[in-house]
């Protein structure tokens, strides 16, 4: 097998997070899903906007910020996603190249535009989303390089982007591309409301030996095994899934592999500031270990570490240098 090219190539919303700080009144007022993500049309997207106080517009995508979080680290990365042909697609595309990420996707001439993350942030650091996929829904498998998800340790996959048809046949193709390559797949599950829509194809994925790594949180570990306890759940996909990593909030994660389980508990913060991408953080932590062959609780470390770095502050990327936090906390 060929050297790789990258450590990681991924998948996902090419997104745009538009964020502000909101009373929970807000979010009773507006009806909206506290603390979950919510897919929104147009004139939903436009109607929360305007409820919406003074906003930072961060470029997103939960893949996209997990390679936000490899490329902090030193991995070399490349990303697949579909933006429009307009000004939310420029400052997307400027935003991961200018972070040392390869994105070469055409933009897309139509409609509709670029997507577009609209997230109320409540004083306790939650974060509640509410998503206008635009654009994104629409990557088609025509323009996958397969070349380069050859060239990739690993191919990372969003579960968001199970979601619509055309990219749902996208990463399929991309899958057998790099199993043809010799290539890992790793897959997040993403958000509960993914596993209610398409929790049989994951589960058929997994039963195929298609996921050679599995990310969910506990709530979407007991969502797609029907399982309530956490070791009732990874004992219920002991076997078919290679690696298993299972995020438990303030109560650290644990992760199995190969028949071996290592736990860690949360890396202590001084202030909750905004859990927006503590779990794309934390798979970029465990990424990062994982391709360079280390121990599992050291992977798991990492993971602990970058997703305590981004609740600190507001926005889903790193403002810190992970690279010198790892080398501070790790040793």
């Amino acid at each position: 097998m060929n050297e790789p090219r990258y450590d990681v190539i991924a998948i996902g919303n090419a997104i745009v997070d538009v964020m502000a700080p909101c009373a929970d009144e807000l979010i009773e007022e507006l009806q909206l899903n506290r603390g979950g993500m919510t897919l929104v049309d147009a004139e939903r997207a436009k109607a929360l906007y305007d409820a919406m106080g003074p906003a930072r517009e961060i470029s997103g995508g939960s893949a996209a910020n997990t390679l936000a979080g490899l490329a902090a680290l030193g991995a070399q990365c490349a990303f697949i996603g579909q933006v429009a042909n307009d000004q939310l697609g420029e400052v997307f595309a400027h935003d991961i190249r200018a972070l040392g990420i390869d994105f070469d996707t055409p933009a897309r001439a139509e409609e509709p535009p670029t997507a577009r993350c609209l997230i109320f942030v409540t004083p306790d650091g939650q974060r509640t989303m509410n998503t206008f996929l635009g654009a994104s829904q629409f990557l088609p498998a025509a323009t996958l390089n397969e070349e380069a998800i050859g060239g990739a340790s690993i191919l990372y996959l969003e579960g968001y982007l199970w979601d619509p048809e055309e990219p749902r046949a996208a990463m399929r193709r991309a899958i057998e591309a790099a199993h043809a390559a010799g290539r890992k797949v790793a897959f997040t599950l993403s958000d509960v409301f993914v596993i209610e829509r398409y929790g049989d194809d994951f589960r058929a994925l997994i039963r195929d030996g298609l996921i050679d790594i599995l990310f969910a949180n506990h709530l979407e570990l007991a969502a797609l095994t029907g399982e309530q306890g956490i070791e009732a759940g990874i004992a219920a996909l002991q076997g078919q899934v290679p690696t298993l990593v299972v995020t438990c909030s303030a109560d650290g994660a644990v992760a199995v592999s190969q028949g071996e389980q290592a736990r860690v508990a949360a890396e202590p913060i001084d202030d909750l500031v905004d859990t927006t991408g503590a779990g794309d953080l934390f798979a970029a932590g465990f990424l990062f270990g994982h391709a360079r062959g280390e121990p599992l609780e050291r992977c798991l470390r990492r993971g602990a570490i970058a997703a305590a770095e981004v609740i600190s502050h507001y926005g889903a990327r790193p403002e810190a240098d992970l690279q010198a936090l790892m080398a501070e906390k790790l040793g």
